[in-house]
């Protein structure tokens, strides 16, 4: 039986995509009551937003875990025991500091300031991010939101056409050297090979197509560099237009949470000498969210 997703009170975010669910503490999700209400609004929805959260890190990650997964970027270099936290999303240091606005932590900042999904470089992409305010600023420091599902409902055949069928490579290292050659030489934006992933994902729940794309892709298979680069760019305007975008003013205790299979999103820029600090957890996708079929669909698809 479906979730009665009326159980639950709340307002659109924009009239394309996303609603704020009220009177939900997240802390107390019990799994086999709240969590399935909130699965059903995350298919439909796309994105959710919760207002007045104290979300503890223990609390954000149970939470994350009903999803899937925690994503572990840091997997090859944690030591022995050390346990999987929170990722904060920050310009803070150990020492309280804030990081210069050429440092090279700042300019991974600024990386994801470009329209993204997380992860499609990684060989289990993301299913989700929930994303958790802390430190915030007076000024600046938006976290925006595109529906890729909207944009490809309302985007004209002919565009779709040229893109539909086509399988994208991805590459972390792609999305840093659009910020900085010398942030793109690190470790961290080398550690995976390029991914291959089809361009178009139908939800599995719902059969609703969304657009795969982000910052991260560095090639359109069987097209040549120019054209695909192109192509791309066009796709991203289209998906970043008014009507399919969301742009969130961030409060202490205010959680967003969005689905990356249907949903780009990106920072915005704030004064680099305060601090800002967003606590993520990543859940990866698994077979049933999309990823067996998505891996079917490379195997089909001809270049």
């Amino acid at each position: 039986m479906r979730p009665n997703m009326t159980s639950l009170k709340v307002t659109p975010l924009t009239d394309t995509f996303g609603v704020m669910v009220h009177d939900l503490n997240l802390s107390k999700i019990a799994e086999d009551k709240e969590y399935p209400v909130l699965r059903a609004l995350f298919e439909e929805h796309s994105a959710l937003l919760f207002r007045d959260q104290e979300l503890s890190a223990e609390d954000h990650l149970r939470l994350a875990r009903m999803f899937g997964p925690i994503e572990d970027r840091m997997a090859d270099s944690r030591k022995p025991g050390e346990e999987l936290g929170v990722s904060p999303v920050s310009n803070q240091i150990a020492d309280g500091r804030v990081t210069g606005e050429m440092d090279m932590h700042t300019l991974h900042l600024k990386a994801n300031q470009l329209w993204h999904i997380d992860s499609t470089f990684m060989p289990t992409p993301s299913l989700c991010n929930i994303l958790a305010a802390k430190v915030v600023t007076e000024t600046g420091g938006e976290t925006e939101l595109a529906s890729s599902r909207a944009a490809w409902a309302g985007m004209p055949e002919a565009l779709r056409e040229c893109i539909r069928g086509k399988i994208l490579g991805h590459n972390y290292r792609r999305s840093r050297e659009l910020i900085s050659p010398k942030l793109a030489q690190q470790s961290m934006f080398n550690k995976w090979p390029p991914q291959r992933w089809p361009a178009v994902w139908a939800n599995p729940v719902n059969g609703k197509e969304a657009l795969y794309i982000a910052s991260h892709v560095y090639q359109v298979e069987g097209m040549v560099q120019s054209e695909g680069k192109s192509l791309i760019e066009e796709l991203m305007a289209f998906c970043t237009q008014p009507q399919f975008t969301y742009s969130h003013k961030w409060k202490v205790g205010d959680v967003l949470l969005w689905d990356q299979r249907a949903t780009l999103h990106r920072g915005t820029p704030w004064p680099y000498d305060q601090p800002r600090t967003l606590a993520s957890v990543c859940c990866s996708l698994q077979g049933t969210d999309g990823l067996d079929a998505a891996r079917t669909a490379l195997v089909n698809l001809q270049v």
